[in-house]
């Protein structure tokens, strides 16, 4: 790979973690605080909704994150040759 396949490749790799951060940090900070208000009118397991996003949601929204980055990395090392064979 040549330097300018390697920065397109690094570049599209710090966008993929941004967006995924970025949603990340939208279900967390935003329905965990911001919107915890309005979704504690409603309830999952008995818990209020906003408090339910604080304590558990954000962190099953991370885990499944990580396996959405691994998807696209693949997918990324397999578009520029890379990837294990």
């Amino acid at each position: 790979m040549d330097k300018t396949q390697r920065k397109l490749y690094w570049k599209k790799n710090l966008s993929y973690l941004a967006l995924l951060l970025t949603i990340w940090f939208a279900v967390s900070y935003g329905a965990g605080i911001l919107f915890a208000d309005a979704l504690n009118s409603i309830r999952l397991g008995g818990f209020k909704l906003g408090f339910w996003f604080a304590q558990q949601g954000s962190i099953y929204v991370f885990v499944i994150l990580i396996f959405v980055y691994v998807r696209m990395m693949n997918k990324l090392d397999k578009e520029f040759d890379v990837d294990e064979k």
